[in-house]
């Protein structure tokens, strides 16, 4: 339930560097915790995906397997995953392509209104500078689209942690590389502030309240 390691990419320059690995989440051998965690993210997505028609869909930190997309390929016209390095066998399926590298660069090579469903998939926490992340995702959807959220709130703070650095039951460079955790009050405004109007925004808790997932669809 951690994040993408390829969304580590965007922390801005004027920052100080940080200590970060270029790998791709899932490229080793992904712990029971982490799996599990994948696995619920694909239920409320593959409901947005659902609610569109043949929709064109990017993922930003795919994974090194890109199993979200894997998931939903059969109910969308194209996929689009950004990470660091990506399988051969995501590579080989005929709906998706995949741009390898750092994550800031590849958005900028996209043009705006591409895409019906943006995906951030425990992204955001990873990021020193959210809002401009945000801020492009908006760019890149056309009118009506909708940008997915998911991120660890702060009661999966302790669960994550302990998880990671004391029982080894998930991923500990991947939490030990977050930014932030975030509340319904602190992740609402910064979606609004990145363009998105307040009567399109939907949030929940997620993976057993130690996630939030948010639907922001560009009016």
């Amino acid at each position: 339930m951690g994040g993408s390691r390829g969304a580590r990419m965007l922390a801005r320059a004027r920052h100080d560097p940080i200590e970060m690995s270029t790998e791709a989440l899932g490229k080793k051998k992904l712990t029971l915790v982490d799996r599990i965690g994948a696995h619920l993210s694909v239920a409320p997505i593959a409901r947005v995906v659902r609610s569109y028609r043949d929709p064109d869909v990017l993922d930003i930190g795919c994974g090194y397997r890109a199993h979200v997309l894997l998931a939903i390929a059969d109910h969308i016209r194209s996929g689009v995953g950004i990470d660091e390095s990506v399988s051969e066998l995501a590579r080989s399926h005929t709906k998706l392509r995949f741009l390898e590298g750092a994550a800031e660069q590849r958005l900028a090579e996209l043009p705006a209104a591409s895409f019906d469903i943006v995906l951030m998939i425990s992204v955001l926490e990873h990021l020193w500078e959210p809002l401009d992340a945000l801020k492009r995702c908006h760019e890149l959807l056309r009118a009506g689209g909708s940008l997915v959220l998911n991120v660890p709130n702060w009661a999966g703070k302790a669960f994550l942690e302990t998880s990671a650095f004391r029982l080894g039951w998930t991923t500990p460079d991947s939490i030990d590389d977050h930014k932030t955790y975030y509340s319904k009050r602190e992740l609402w405004p910064l979606i609004v502030r990145a363009g998105f109007k307040p009567s399109r925004i939907r949030m929940q808790t997620h993976k057993l309240g130690l996630n939030l997932f948010a639907v922001a669809e560009k009016g």
